[in-house]
């Protein structure tokens, strides 16, 4: 379980069919063996530890459900270790489970720095969303300012921009997304009324 609160940009070190190794020095310090670590908000395990970097093994799932197998050499990825029982949630209840690709068409930078992100999110996913929700885009807990149309609107303030890889997309990048994971229970749970 994770909070959505990127604690470090990694770089992708080699990337290849099935397995992956990420550049890093906060996230590597205590990801042992068998460690869970949220790349780009994919919910992966340790295979492999060095002094500087972590690597992971990509499963068909993986690949299929998330834009993993698009990352090449140099390309910058989220990460976040596991939330702890002692932790402070900051974001919201992230399982690393990407639900689907989105797509950005839009982004609107503001005269404080910040940016209104718009996404268009897969057939599927959208009856997920709703304004003033949790959203989790590439791994990065965020609340969602509306919901229109084929997509969402999300608000990124300047540190948000500056800590993680949502400072550097461009319309048409493809962004991991998982939507609230209590949506999903309720949801499945009516459906037995």
């Amino acid at each position: 379980m994770f909070t959505g609160i990127v604690e470090e940009r990694g770089t992708v070190l080699e990337a290849g069919a099935s397995r992956l190794m990420v550049g890093c020095r906060t996230v590597v310090a205590d990801s042992d063996l068998g460690a869970s670590v949220s790349v780009n908000g994919a919910c992966l395990t340790v295979v492999a530890r060095n002094a500087g970097d972590l690597s992971f093994d990509l499963s068909r799932e993986t690949l299929a459900r998330s834009t993993l197998g698009r990352l090449a050499p140099g390309d910058p990825v989220n990460l976040e270790r596991p939330v702890t029982l002692s932790a402070r949630l900051g974001g919201h209840l992230v399982q690393g489970h990407v639900d689907g690709v989105g797509e950005i068409t839009g982004i609107d930078r503001d005269d404080e720095g910040g940016a209104l992100l718009t996404i268009r999110v897969p057939e599927g996913l959208l009856r997920y969303a709703v304004e003033k929700g949790s959203i989790t885009v590439d791994g990065v807990s965020l609340t969602l300012a509306e919901v229109a149309g084929e997509g969402v609107r999300v608000a990124l303030i300047p540190h948000t921009l500056i800590v993680t890889t949502l400072g550097t997309v461009v319309p048409g990048d493809l962004v991991n997304l998982e939507v609230d994971v209590i949506a999903k229970y309720v949801e499945r749970l009516m459906e037995g009324r």
